[in-house]
């Protein structure tokens, strides 16, 4: 009886997996190739996918099936916990109806298509009316939830498992009560030159460093990765071996679109090396937002921003911008590439200020579902908290408030896992340090052994483990905030030769 059972769910999990595979790809071709004039032909057919796969995902039968397996104290420890995960994240939407849950699909892809509009023409004035839908509609879809928990919070843990607004705002006390200090002692400190980086650097050029020598250093192979470009860079898994990243091409910033692939390739490898057994499971698509970003911005930062890094892979870019870079070294190069200043652009911002950048998100999508903050004017409200925290106020609403994809689709929640994910990465990094020499591995272009300890201690569990075990297991400690608060410290404290 009991085979029969988990032969039926294993069915049911490959029956959803095909149809994530084809909302996915659909959705990779939204933002990167597909003509924008198709966009309400193919927005309604992908709202109607969508409910295909609700009605796949809450067929009562499947729920009693895994009533059944729960209750056989013979299933394994790992099936267990899949089944477990699943009832949680199908549990959020057996309770809304299906033609609400279809009309959400269709108004976040329509969203989208108005984010973009907006954004190209610097207006928020267009994206305003439809952001208040999504607002309410997303508040219409979490009081189907009927939780007695905050609607925040529930947001926070659908992105986090097990995160709160209380956890939350004592990892954001401390970065502010740190990092703000140091930020004015930075500002005021002798600035580093990195006008050199801001020249015109050819799209062109820029694309044969990456495909030429960027690319194959990080070991991003084609027979698994693809890279395209898009408005605003991301990374969609289909399965093990095929990954979708993107980047997106500056003119005058030659840094932007190489450190955007280093990060999306982190979560690539993320997707590529969780056990194969695991594809098309709810362990590879249903990793937390802050672990998946955890291995984006260690690479990223923790080494593409590093001295080691740039050893092997600056002569090859000094080779293809000569005009540009022929007289910098590389020593100068990495100052430039780790100043600290504080900007109006979160996927620009350096190191520093970046966590700044996501408490301000965070202090917002607060206010938007506490009542205290309305979409009426928030483009107001976030410049006011920009000049707040970084003393910076966009020129328009374009590097302002329509600079992230993310509100669109009512990713309430998200953005406080790209600062959680970076204080992860730090504690994860130091653990890697301690076990194998990074440095010489980066400047001698074994980029792999490098990812290979990231596949053995973390890539390979995907969510088969919950990200506190996966920190006690990779480090030997528990999440520790100021792993990562002491670790900025004494890097711009050096960088800069502040007291």
């Amino acid at each position: 009886m009991k085979e029969e059972l988990l032969k039926e769910f294993d069915a049911w999990v490959m029956k959803m997996s095909a149809y994530r595979m084809a909302l996915s790809l659909i959705g990779v071709d939204k933002q990167t190739l597909a003509p924008k004039d198709g966009a309400p032909y193919r927005d309604e057919r992908s709202a109607f996918l969508a409910g295909e796969l609700f009605s796949v995902e809450t067929d009562p039968h499947m729920a009693e099936v895994r009533r059944e397996l729960l209750a056989d104290g013979t299933i394994s420890a790992e099936k267990r916990r899949e089944i477990e995960l699943l009832d949680k994240e199908i549990g959020h939407i057996l309770v809304v109806p299906k033609d609400v849950f279809v009309q959400y699909a269709q108004l976040q892809a329509h969203a989208y298509e108005v984010w973009h509009q907006a954004k190209d023409a610097g207006d928020y004035s267009l994206f305003e009316p439809v952001l208040k839908q999504v607002i309410e509609a997303s508040k219409k879809m979490y009081a189907y939830r009927n939780s007695g928990l905050p609607m925040y919070d529930q947001m926070l843990d659908d992105y986090e498992p097990g995160m709160t607004m209380e956890i939350y705002d004592r990892f954001f006390d401390r970065v502010r009560e740190r990092l703000v200090p140091l930020i004015r002692k930075v500002v005021e400190a002798e600035q580093i030159d990195d006008s050199f980086l801001k020249q015109p650097y050819p799209v062109g050029k820029q694309k044969e460093f990456m495909n030429r020598y960027l690319l194959p250093y990080l070991g991003f192979d084609a027979s698994w990765g693809y890279q395209n470009e898009t408005e605003h860079p991301f990374t969609d898994i289909i399965c093990e071996n095929d990954i979708r990243v993107t980047t997106k091409y500056l003119e005058n910033n030659v840094v932007s679109a190489i450190l955007s692939t280093v990060h999306e390739v982190g979560h690539g490898y993320y997707g590529h090396d969780v056990a194969p057994e695991y594809d098309g499971t709810v362990f590879n698509y249903g990793i937390s937002s802050g672990m998946h970003e955890s291995q984006s911005r260690l690479l990223e930062n923790y080494l593409g921003r590093t001295l080691p890094f740039w050893e092997e892979n600056y002569p090859k870019l000094q080779s293809v911008f000569p005009d540009q870079l022929g007289n910098v070294s590389v020593e100068e190069f990495v100052r430039a590439i780790n100043v600290g200043r504080p900007s109006l652009v979160r996927t620009e911002a350096d190191e520093l200020t970046y966590p700044l950048h996501i408490l301000i998100r965070y202090e917002i999508e607060k206010g938007l579902f506490n009542g205290t903050i309305t979409a009426e004017h928030l483009d107001e409200t976030w410049d006011a908290y920009y000049e707040k925290y970084l003393g910076v106020k966009a020129p328009d609403a374009r590097q302002g408030i329509l600079q992230d994809v993310h509100w669109s689709d009512g990713s309430f929640g998200y953005f406080p896992t790209y600062a959680l994910g970076s204080a992860f990465a730090a504690q994860f990094v130091w653990a890697m340090r301690r076990d194998i020499d990074v440095d010489e591995l980066l400047r001698t272009g074994r980029f792999a052994e490098i990812i290979g300890w990231l596949k053995e201690h973390i890539h390979r569990y995907g969510c088969r483990y919950s990200a506190d075990e996966i920190m006690r297991m990779a480090t030997g400690e528990p999440f520790d905030p100021d792993c990562y608060l002491d670790y900025l410290e004494e890097k711009y404290t050096a960088l800069y030769n502040l007291k």
